[in-house]
């Protein structure tokens, strides 16, 4: 079966030019999703604003909107709302707490240190207060990134109380995050989305017969479909999400389904 990609979007993948070697540039990641008639795409860093770059790039790609946001890592700041003052100036749709500097990483990792968003006695840091401050009233993301479960709750019940609408769970079933499934449940009938990346032997315990479950245990409702990819050994994420649907539709899941996780939630999300 032909996966058809037109409108579809994909609010998590990764390029270069970057720290890290990447499989493509985000030039050629826009081409590849103009190419496949999708919709918008969000390029994401781990290391810097992205919102600029989208910019860039915008004017040498028709048919296709390109995002950028900013990931709250050591090599902006951390948690910085100067920098995310920053990002929103320049057009950011998507706030990531901290993700490969999360101290719940670098927990997982064996490491000291990284980054949380809690003080000592639970609540949420006076930086972490003032850039959802920021992002209030905005229709910009905001995503968890790769902090604890608990972090995680905590934030959202924070930002909902700034009413900040748009919140998704970066990658709930990752082996960093693995959100137990009554939280994720919880949050979803909060209206909170879930960015459930394509699941592989390196970043999640779960088969894709796993993830499809998990699925259904949560929503479609509440779901986005994202590739994650642009990493040497993983497919060009075009490929991957197109590989993602296949194997998905091939579970039992509708078209219908699939294009409320590809394209209604995520235009959703972007106020398209």
């Amino acid at each position: 079966m032909e996966i058809d990609l037109k409108g579809a979007i994909d609010l998590h993948f990764h390029a270069g030019p970057d720290v890290r070697e990447r499989k493509l540039t985000y030039l050629e990641a826009a081409q590849q999703a103009q190419e496949a008639g999708m919709k918008a795409i969000l390029i994401k860093s781990h290391s810097t604003i992205t919102a600029d770059i989208a910019s860039l790039i915008q004017p040498l790609v028709r048919d296709l909107l390109i995002f950028g946001g900013i990931a709250l890592n050591y090599p902006l700041g951390g948690l910085n709302p100067a920098a995310v003052e920053t990002a929103m100036k320049l057009g950011a749709k998507q706030v990531w707490m901290p993700t490969l500097d999360a101290a719940n990483q670098h927990r997982c990792e064996g490491k000291r240190g990284g980054i949380t968003i809690l003080k000592r006695g639970g609540g949420l840091k006076k930086e972490v207060i003032q850039i959802l401050e920021i992002l209030s009233g905005s229709d910009a993301i905001l995503s968890t990134g790769h902090l604890s479960p608990k972090e995680s709750l905590t934030l959202v019940e924070g930002a909902q109380r700034k009413g900040i609408e748009r919140i998704v769970i970066t990658h709930p079933d990752h082996f960093y995050v693995q959100m137990p499934v009554e939280m994720q449940k919880d949050l979803a009938s909060r209206g909170v989305f879930f960015d459930r990346c394509f699941p592989t032997a390196r970043t999640s315990p779960l088969t894709m017969e796993g993830m499809a479950k998990r699925i259904r245990e949560v929503g479609v409702d509440s779901t986005i479909l994202t590739s994650d990819f642009g990493q040497p050994e993983n497919p060009f994420p075009v490929d991957g999400l197109r590989g993602y649907i296949q194997q998905l539709i091939g579970l039992g899941f509708s078209l219908q389904e699939i294009d409320q996780m590809v394209r209604i939630n995520p235009s959703k999300l972007l106020n398209l």
